[in-house]
This record gives C-alpha cells, structure tokens and sequence, in this order.
C-alpha cells in the first residue's frame, strides 16, 4: 500500500489508541476495517462525523470499509458511557433507519464502484436474527470469562458505586454481542481491523479476544479521542439538541452556523478531523487566522468544507446568503430568497406579530405596522421620531411614514421584516 493511513490519522490529531502491529498490517496489503453506527433514528448526527471520516480516509489509502448498522445491538443498548438503556427498534423502523443511514454515508463513501475496495453496509441484525441464545452462550459465551468482562472500564462505570442504577444483564453481554460482530466480519469479510470512539476500545479488544480463541486469527483495533470542545460544553449538541446530518432536521443554515461558530482552539483541532485539506494548506490556514483572528477564517473555511461535504455547495451558498442577512449588506430580493425553514432559523428568537390578510388588502401603514398593531416600538410618536429619522426599513429597505406594507412585501407569502437601526428586528406573520 502507498498510503499510510495510521499516519494519515495521526497528524490530524485522529488516534487515541492502536494496537501494536496495526499499521504494518496495513502497509502489506488491502484490508478490511468496519466502524459501527447506532441507528436509532434515521439520520446521523455530527458526532458520528468523526468514525465516518475515519473510513473515508481508510478508503482513500486504498482500503475497503465496512459501515455496520447495529441492527441487533441497537435493540440492546450500550453501556460505554450511556447511564440509560435504549429504546428499542422493531424491524420495519430498523431498515428505514438503515437505508436513510446508508444514503448520508454515500456522500461520504463509494459503494457502487468496481473496485476491490468499495464500500459495504451490513447489519449485525441479519446475522444475530436467527442465532438462538443457547447456541450464542454456548459457541461464544464460554470462551470468555466473567472476569475478562468485568475488567472493562465501560463495565466498572456502571458496576461503580456513584452509578445510580445498576447494569441490566442485557447491556452486560453487550460487549459479547459486539465482540462476535468482529468474529463475524473476520470469518465472513476477511475485516481484519475495527475503529471507533475511545470509549469503544473495550468491546473492540474483546472481539481481538474472540478471533484470537475461536477464529484462530488475529484482529486490531484502533480508536480515535471523543471530540471535545475548548469550553467544556458537549460536541454535537446546541440548545436545540443533536446538529443532525439531515437537513430536515438541521437546516443547513444551522448546520453551517455551528462550525462557524466554533472557538479558534476548537477550530484549529476541528479543520484536521472534519475536512480533507493537506496538512501544508491547513497550517497556511492557520497562520493566515493567527495574523488577523476576527476574520475568522479558520472558521468560514471549515464552515464551508464541512456544510459542502454534508449538504451541497449550493446550500452552503444559501447559509452563506442567509448568514449575511443578519450581518451583512443584503437586499429584499436576498430575504424573498429564504425558504420558510431558514427564514424561520435565521430570525428564531425575534419578537413576532401576526396581522391578518385583509389587513394587507388596502395597505397596512406604517405607524400601524411598527406600534398600533404590533408593539415594536413602543408609541405612535416614538414610531413617528424613528421614522423621520430615516433608521426604519421593510424588508431590509428603508421607507418612510407614507410606505404602504401590501401583499407584494410578503416573504415566501407569509412574512414581513421591520428593523429599527442595525440590531433590532421584528417579523410580522400574516395569516
């Protein structure tokens, strides 16, 4: 292989943990790695970016990914981490999941070439469906000790005394589940390595074990650091809950405002982990940033790479446009522009209020409009002074007491911009 992929990882700041003997036994020849995903909803979040880069990148040095939806084990839980069981999944919920999971994947990773090394999704459900208990405690079970898995970090969390409940039998064998995925995938796929988080690194060495007694083999496993963000608070989640890969879920206005609003440390770490741009380019990135850092073009470039990769370069686009409306130079035409969706999260949190259709028939007047009606200011005379002054607009245009506010101003047909000066905004939704 001419592509050093442990190397590759390294210098972004990508392993936590390899196991010795990893990264010659990619050198020799292709080989088969798998990460695994949760698929309790039917879209990724950003938090699973980082072990989809991963395989990525294991593809891009000429090896073959295998992206896992944990079928089975998403019925079961994990404790590594998580003081709560999961709910479960029934079956029709699992494969809708899967295949909206495998969509979001092929931005990433290519399962339709004729390569050797194309991408393939598998579902741990398929084979574990038909496995009995009795069979799995007796071909897999007895091979590793109670002592063995009681040795595990994710296992002593919740066997702890500060644990407030304590481990359901379920989510014990949990670790044995996953371990006999590795077996699987060794015995079927000839997958010789399995990546994930850093809290993952003790049900992946338990399925090294597993090879090593039953397959009579041997597997490795790398993992990468839990992202972390500078100021302590949780990766992946605003106030609003997960940033999620689907844009109906997280416009990609939000999306790309999350990444453009990341800390420099952060985004200096972030750029490595969340892009594929060379090392030489993001070390001129970063010295261009530390010059002049509240052009934050650190930030912007990550905005612009993750959101593109992601989403499209014309919706990174539309969040760069969106984006400007707050903050920049932009026109009516710019807001008229705006899908509801986005108009609705670019001004989330500006006071509202709603003025009925027939109001707009004849033209709805401007003092109407900014204190009779609405409040946003507080008096007549006070809309009167502020008009004078020139500092009132519609739509991002400024207009003065005689503007009429008619059916043509409507935003996507249903919404009015007022502003006082730069800051203040106001939306008025017709109904």
């Amino acid at each position: 292989m001419s592509k050093n992929f442990v190397q590759e990882l390294q210098w972004r700041g990508m392993v936590h943990d390899v196991m010795p003997g990893a990264e010659e036994h990619l050198m020799e020849e292709m080989r088969a790695a798998y990460v695994g995903i949760d698929p309790t909803a039917d879209s990724l979040h950003i938090g699973h970016l980082v072990s989809v880069m991963m395989l990525r990148h294991f593809q891009l040095a000429g090896h073959k990914p295998y992206a896992l939806v944990g079928g089975a084990t998403g019925m079961i839980g994990d404790p590594s981490g998580k003081s709560a069981e999961r709910n479960l999944l029934d079956e029709k919920t699992l494969r809708h999941n899967q295949e909206a999971i495998k969509s979001q994947l092929s931005r990433f990773l290519d399962f339709e070439s004729d390569e050797p090394n194309a991408a393939v999704l598998v579902n741990n459900y398929d084979w574990m469906k038909d496995f009995t208990f009795l069979e799995f405690i007796r071909d897999v079970g007895k091979h590793i000790t109670v002592n063995y898995m009681m040795a595990k970090d994710s296992v002593k969390k919740r066997l702890s005394a500060d644990a407030k409940e304590g481990m359901s039998f379920t989510e014990f064998t949990y670790q044995l589940v996953q371990g006999y995925d590795f077996l699987y995938l060794y015995q079927h796929h000839d997958c010789t390595l399995q990546m994930g988080g850093s809290d993952q690194w003790g049900n992946i060495t338990t399925g090294t074990e597993l090879i090593r007694r039953i397959g009579g083999g041997k597997g490795f496993a790398l993992t990468c650091p839990l992202i972390t963000k500078a100021d302590g608070t949780k990766f992946g989640k605003t106030e609003g809950g997960n940033v999620w890969l689907d844009a109906e879920r997280t416009s990609p206005y939000k999306f790309y405002q999350y990444w453009l609003n990341t800390s420099d440390e952060d985004a200096e770490k972030y750029i490595k982990i969340f892009t594929f741009l060379t090392q030489q380019e993001i070390e001129e990135l970063v010295a261009v940033h530390k010059e002049a850092p509240h052009e934050r073009a650190l930030q912007r470039k990550l905005a612009e790479e993750v959101t593109t990769m992601v989403h499209s370069k014309e919706d990174l686009d539309n969040a760069i446009k969106a984006s400007d409306i707050l903050f920049g130079k932009s026109t009516s035409e710019d807001l008229k522009g705006l899908n509801e969706k986005t108009f609705l999260d670019v001004f989330e949190g500006v006071p509202q209020a709603q003025v009925s259709r027939e109001e707009l028939q004849p033209g709805l007047d401007m003092i109407g409009a900014l204190a009779a009606k609405t409040s946003f200011l507080s008096s007549n005379g006070e809309a009167r002074r502020e008009l004078k002054q020139n500092s009132i607009s519609v739509n991002k245009e400024k207009v003065t007491e005689d503007y009429l506010i008619t059916e043509a101003d409507l935003i996507n047909n249903k919404f009015v911009l007022l502003q006082r000066g730069k800051k203040n905004y106001f939306v008025l939704v017709v109904d």
